[in-house]
């Protein structure tokens, strides 16, 4: 690889993910520590506490709608639709992003600043699919109340699924002064997630994510989590 080839990788990945869905964890970093669970309601005298919910993997109709749902984000930021991207960001992530960048106003003003600055660089993304094995996992503990036997009987659950889903992004870098264009291959992935029962997917990406990045959001996920690969390569 020049040292050309990997100023360009640098260049457009950086661009690349600075907005639309991928935009926040360039622009908020990591968090050292996640924050403590909320504390549940007190326990009358007679009540049990509940015992931990046991986390699981989501069915495969509920991982295709999630790998369903980044192509459908792909080919939006494809035909150039970013603002569909932004809005498709993870309410949670999003608005810890705003926080550091001074509000929300600051921080569509930031995502739209990169898009022009991607036109005026001649970056463009050409495709953006997922591809690889998703990984999934429930989160968000909350709780639910049951009669048994006339009584409420309270059992903790997981309220969404997350879903890992490596991805291949490949835009274009066209250089002043050089006949061809640099195709740029970035490997990834992208972080779906959904209430359960709904088919209603927001993201985060991959780039620069740290485990404690996603579990300051999402405390109940392992703390030995393996991310899938990240990877940048110049292709044809």
């Amino acid at each position: 690889m020049t040292a050309e080839g990997t100023e360009g990788i640098h260049c457009g990945v950086k661009l690349t993910f600075l907005f639309s869905s991928f935009a926040a964890v360039t622009l908020a970093g990591a968090q050292d520590t996640p924050p403590p669970l909320p504390p549940l309601p007190p326990l009358g005298k007679e009540e049990q506490k509940p015992a931990a919910p046991q986390i699981s993997a989501a069915p495969a109709d509920v991982v295709a709608a999630a790998s369903a749902a980044v192509a459908d984000l792909g080919n939006e930021v494809v035909l150039g639709r970013y603002q569909v991207a932004v809005e498709r960001m993870n309410p949670q992530w999003k608005e810890n992003a705003a926080n550091r960048m001074g509000g929300m106003k600051d921080l569509e003003k930031q995502l739209a600043g990169v898009a022009r600055q991607m036109v005026q660089q001649g970056i463009s993304i050409i495709s953006f699919k997922p591809q690889g094995q998703p990984r999934s996992f429930e989160v968000s503990p909350g709780k639910k109340v049951d009669k048994v036997n006339g009584g409420d009987v309270e059992s903790l659950i997981f309220t969404k699924w997350l879903v890992m889903i490596p991805t291949v992004t490949k835009f274009r870098i066209i250089r002043e002064g050089q006949p061809k264009p640099v195709f740029i291959e970035s490997i990834g992935f992208q972080v779906a997630i959904s209430d359960k029962g709904k088919n209603n997917w927001t993201f985060i990406d991959g780039s620069g994510l740290t485990v404690n990045d996603l579990r300051s959001i999402f405390v109940t996920l392992p703390k030995d989590l393996k991310f899938p690969p990240l990877e940048k390569r110049e292709s044809r």
